[in-house]
């Protein structure tokens, strides 16, 4: 019987102890490698939908709940700006803002939100056809990839928007005009593959729930929304041209100056990160705290057990094993709990955010996954077993000065 078998039936033989520092390895390792999945996909998220955008102006309210609503669509708006009031903010020839993107939103299909915007927004994200065309007309929408997947929606199809956020079949604007999908995006990762794209004239034109005749000829889709200075939207989100004092100061100024705000997505995603990196910290060091206890199990298990053992080592050292492979055998038995703990914590963590995944799909339509294995796990993992082998090296050493003598004459 080889040194790894014997280590293995050593674990086996005391069955409490081992399911105690498996259980406690598992949890430790599993909420570190957990954190780290989601943390890394967060992170990606918002990087990836920040698009360059360095500021939004909306109604007045919380700046994080503005950026939310606005740049990932995962909250509700703080209300609607008059177009009068973002006119000058929407002029091409702006001396410091080098796109603004218009965005209307209040209505979805099946919890996919639909936003009417220009196609600048096509352009925040790279966004390019992979079917149909751009609308040309009002109630003409353009669906991005995972909206057409999970939907089954193809070019031509029409259907009814509800009004707000939820599947609600009592907010349907069943007396207004159909949308027809006329175009499917090809997948960006980005916040785009989750929405339904329109013209802010669509928009408008839904909750006017007049003569479909009519809601179609009131407005001219080749007109510059600045001329509809009656009509509102949500907000816009601004490209500056260059970064300077004048678009340092511009957010302030709008704050302090008008009935709008201004938010700057950097500093509120960063306001965010903070929230949720004391939180994240935390957990964190619980899990630290949970993998050096388990290390203390573990220490204490082969500690008692070398009691019991005893009689055992030093009949093996009779039979001609070393003091070397004594020593071995123990540290290897501390390696392998390790290593089991860290095989079935990593289990778990990966397990457990398939299933986070798909609630946060379900509730905000973000793609995450569990199928994903970060570099950093690896020390994670070299940690771990780090922990299994100091843990085992004192009951080793015991191990091997073991007094051959003394044992078998004490029986």
């Amino acid at each position: 019987m080889n040194l790894l078998q014997l280590s293995w039936k050593n674990i086996l033989h005391k069955p409490t102890s081992t399911l105690l520092s498996l259980v406690l390895f598992a949890l430790g390792v599993g909420l570190v490698s957990l954190l780290m999945l989601v943390n890394r996909q967060l992170e990606e998220k918002f990087e990836k939908n920040l698009a360059g955008i360095d500021m939004v102006i909306g109604a007045k309210g919380s700046p994080l709940q503005l950026i939310l609503s606005s740049m990932y669509h995962i909250d509700a708006p703080t209300g609607n700006v008059a177009i009068a009031d973002v006119k000058a903010f929407l002029n091409p020839k702006h001396p410091v803002i080098g796109k603004a993107v218009p965005l209307s939103l209040g209505d979805n299909y099946r919890s996919y939100r639909i936003v009417g915007t220009t196609f600048d927004f096509f352009t925040l994200y790279n966004a390019q056809l992979a079917q149909g065309r751009r609308w040309e007309a009002v109630f003409e929408v353009v669906i991005g990839a995972a909206v057409a997947d999970a939907l089954d929606l193809k070019t031509g199809d029409t259907f009814h928007s509800s009004h707000g956020f939820v599947v609600d079949e009592n907010l349907e604007h069943t007396d207004a005009s159909d949308f027809k999908v006329v175009g499917i995006l090809k997948p960006t990762g980005a916040v785009v593959d989750q929405l339904i794209l329109t013209s802010p004239q669509s928009i408008w034109g839904v909750h006017e729930h007049g003569d479909h005749e009519h809601e179609h000829e009131a407005y001219d889709l080749s007109k510059p929304l600045t001329d509809y200075e009656g009509e509102s939207i949500t907000s816009v989100l601004v490209q500056f041209k260059a970064r300077n004092a004048a678009t340092l100061n511009m957010p302030r100024g709008i704050n302090e100056n008008t009935n709008m705000q201004a938010a700057t997505p950097a500093w509120e995603i960063n306001r965010l990160y903070a929230i949720l990196g004391d939180s994240a910290l935390a957990l964190q060091v619980l899990a630290l705290i949970i993998i050096a206890v388990s290390g203390l199990s573990v220490f204490l298990s082969l500690y008692a057990s070398l009691r019991d053992r005893r009689y055992e080592l030093a009949l093996m050292r009779v039979m001609g094993a070393s003091r070397g492979k004594l020593f071995a055998l123990i540290l290897l038995e501390g390696l392998l709990l390790a290593a089991v703990g860290c095989i079935i914590g990593l289990a778990l963590s990966h397990a457990g955010m398939g299933v986070f995944a798909r609630a946060l799909e379900s509730s905000y339509r973000y793609s995450f996954t569990g199928a994903l294995f970060l570099k950093e796990e690896i020390w994670l993992v070299s940690a771990a077993l780090g922990v299994g082998l100091l843990a085992a090296f004192i009951p080793a050493v015991q191990a091997r000065n073991t007094d051959i003598s003394q044992t078998l004459a004490e029986g």
